[in-house]
């Protein structure tokens, strides 16, 4: 098969998508060092990153309106713009002798809400400028790009930070917002805007997209929960690590095997077809029992860093054929909002289990929290096999790309519903 990066329009998103994911992963190392730096203080890194976090939880749904409402196109320029000037005064301010936490903060406010709203445009962009029977192998090459970008942040951060401070890492970031936002400026996405109506409305038409199809929602949960475990393990892990496997080393490297991983998978799944795409892709996500079961024995440091490394190819497998699913199933008109619940899903999940993860611990000890969420997350994928909606999902053809809306007649979705 000809690669998608042959068609000058995905070569230009798949450019500016790649400066920006490169941008970004240079960003957590920068301002974690920045500010510690700053204030010596990580109550104020907690403070900056939550500022980042919250709106963008907030707004997710709000922005899959936005971006199904509007042009794709648009609406990713924009917050490329909005995140370019965001980060720009955040670098400039690192770049003074004593930086104001507070406007770094206001900025990450903003630039969460952008991401709010350019998180959902990135479905419909891509399916705007790639064939469908072209989508996965060009979801898989993003993919491989956002995990080379995740092996090669930390270490662009640090020869950054060496040579010039961390103020210039941010204005990097900015500079590959900008770059981005020119290159999709130059795209044209064919878009076909829903009708008119309140907000409302198009919220509970999105969640009704969402709540018709039992392979959708129910592996909604399977990744809420594999998300709420992630959480639990990078909260307990370094610890498991430092007391009983041999240090700090290790637990860098089982994350370098994470991100190996990652990659792996992302290009597997850019080679790989799978008729039942649903089953195959939570199977994937429930790989990620094994390092936490690994961890709660806790095994050696080798078997540790290798189930790490399997449970994330497992994740880099599940993003590009999950994606590719719901580009080519999600009727076009509605799949921001429905990506935008995705995503709230996901991101929502981590938070609980960052606040669980010690609470558990405390109460019945790391070893007991580490294997119930290796069985919670281990059943929770296993089971969507179970549900008849998973295992009638067959790749054939476009027959499941737009499949009728039930809609009860107590919850019509119209303008009479506001």
């Amino acid at each position: 098969m000809a690669s998608p990066l042959r068609q000058r329009a995905f070569r230009r998103l798949f450019l500016g998508r790649t400066l920006s994911l490169v941008g970004d992963a240079v960003i957590p190392a920068a301002l974690a060092l920045a500010l510690l730096r700053a204030t010596g203080s990580v109550s104020s890194l907690a403070l900056v990153l939550g500022c980042a976090m919250v709106p963008k939880l907030l707004l997710l749904p709000v922005g899959g309106v936005v971006a199904d409402r509007l042009d794709s196109r648009t609406v990713a320029v924009g917050t490329d713009l909005v995140r370019c000037a965001m980060q720009l005064l955040v670098g400039l301010q690192l770049l003074r002798s004593e930086p104001s936490i507070g406007l770094i903060a206001a900025a990450e406010v903003v630039g969460g809400a952008a991401s709010a709203f350019a998180t959902p445009a990135m479905s419909p962009l891509l399916i705007g400028t790639v064939a469908a029977e072209d989508r996965q192998r060009a979801n898989s090459l993003l993919g491989t790009a956002g995990s080379v970008a995740r092996l090669g942040g930390p270490a662009l951060a640090g020869l950054l930070i060496w040579a010039a401070g961390p103020g210039c890492a941010f204005l990097l970031d900015a500079a590959t917002f900008a770059a981005s936002a020119l290159l999709l400026s130059s795209l044209r996405v064919a878009h076909v805007p829903p009708p008119k109506r309140s907000l409302r409305a198009d919220l509970l038409e999105g969640w009704a997209e969402v709540r018709s199809r039992d392979w959708y929602w129910t592996s909604l949960i399977a990744h809420g929960i594999w998300n709420l475990t992630a959480a639990v393990l990078m909260v307990l892990g370094p610890a498991v690590a430092v007391r009983s496997l041999g240090g700090e080393g290790i637990w860098v490297a089982v994350l370098q095997s994470g991100s190996v991983g990652v990659l792996v998978g992302a290009l597997l799944a850019g080679r790989v077809r799978v008729r039942r795409p649903v089953v195959a892709g939570n199977l994937a996500a429930g790989l990620y029992a094994l390092p936490l079961a690994a961890l709660a024995v806790p095994a050696p440091a080798p078997v540790v860093i290798t189930a790490y490394g399997v449970a994330m190819a497992g994740l880099g497998f599940l993003g590009p054929v999950w994606e590719t699913t719901v580009q080519n199933t999600i009727p076009e008109h509605a799949l921001a909002r429905v990506v935008s619940y995705d995503w709230l899903m996901s991101l929502g999940a981590m938070p609980l289990g960052y606040l669980l993860a010690p609470v558990a611990a405390g109460a019945w000890g790391t070893g007991t929290t580490l294997t119930v969420s290796a069985l919670l997350v281990g059943g929770a994928c296993a089971a969507t096999v179970a549900v008849p909606g998973v295992r009638r999902f067959v790749v054939a053809g476009e027959e499941h790309r737009a499949a009728p809306v039930r809609r009860s007649r107590a919850e019509p979705v119209t303008e009479e519903a506001h």
